[in-house]
């Protein structure tokens, strides 16, 4: 099977989308696709694995670090917000390093200092295994994040923000989101529906920037779920979790 490597920017995702969402009728696509245009300016890219069919069996998304919707600050790196693949069949064939050496050489070629990943064993990010096999190393952990860097030059290493402390900034219980994900655009209005059933005062926060996104309450950044100045979730969650959650609080009726 040969494979190759497609980059996607705003010449030309009409014609071969987000990547990560193949169904344009997905409630989460259109916002994705919005999102990516608004990003483009800040450096964002996919990096889509096709097969000789052209089938999309993976995707790497990437951007400047100065504009990354992570809780991670940092200047003159690229950072990778995801690494995707859509079967587990195909694991082991080297076909993520491929997507992960490509975004190497991208920062080479644009005079990076290095590429940046937040990593993690738990849900919706990236094992940080795959990284290590590329030459990425571990600065950083902080609860289930593992902040890591491959670098290419000397310069100042990227940091975690401090995003503990913006907890404290919620009152009652809120939901923090973002567009950046459209895996979670489903669970957004579900969460809605489930707390308006319980008459439980569910207050919902939009992220709209790299920069409110590296000042959310939680390290992956893009959905959140608070109560009072406690994290309760930092994934995506079904409204069977939420509703156990509203159980588990007191809240449910």
């Amino acid at each position: 099977m040969e494979y190759k490597i497609v980059t996607v920017d705003e010449s030309n995702i009409d014609q071969y989308g987000i990547g990560c969402i193949k169904n344009k009728k997905h409630e989460g696509y259109l916002p994705k696709l919005e999102w990516a245009i608004s990003q483009f300016p800040n450096g964002l890219k996919f990096k889509q694995l096709r097969d000789s069919q052209n089938k999309i069996l993976g995707f790497l998304e990437y951007i400047n670090i100065e504009h990354c919707w992570r809780g991670v600050e940092g200047k003159g790196f690229l950072f990778i917000h995801c690494l995707w693949f859509f079967d587990t069949k195909i694991f082991g064939k080297g076909l993520g390093s491929m997507l992960v050496k490509d975004c190497i050489e991208d920062a080479k070629k644009q005079n990076k200092l290095g590429v940046v990943i937040v990593a993690s064993d738990g849900s919706w990010l990236a094992d940080k295994r795959i990284f290590e096999k590329n030459g990425f190393e571990l600065i950083d952990s902080k609860g289930r994040y593992d902040l890591m860097v491959h670098k290419l030059k000397k310069g100042k290493l990227p940091k975690f923000t401090d995003w503990e402390s913006e907890q404290k900034n919620y009152d009652g219980l809120n939901l923090v989101y973002s567009d950046q994900c459209p895996m979670i655009a489903k669970s957004v209005p579900e969460l809605q529906t489930v707390a308006k059933f319980n008459e439980v005062d569910l207050k919902v926060k939009k992220i709209e920037n790299p920069e409110d996104a590296k000042s959310s309450p939680s390290g992956y950044c893009v959905y959140a779920l608070l109560q009072n100045g406690e994290l309760l979730e930092d994934y995506y969650l079904s409204k069977t979790r939420f509703k156990n959650i509203l159980k588990e609080r007191g809240l449910k009726n």
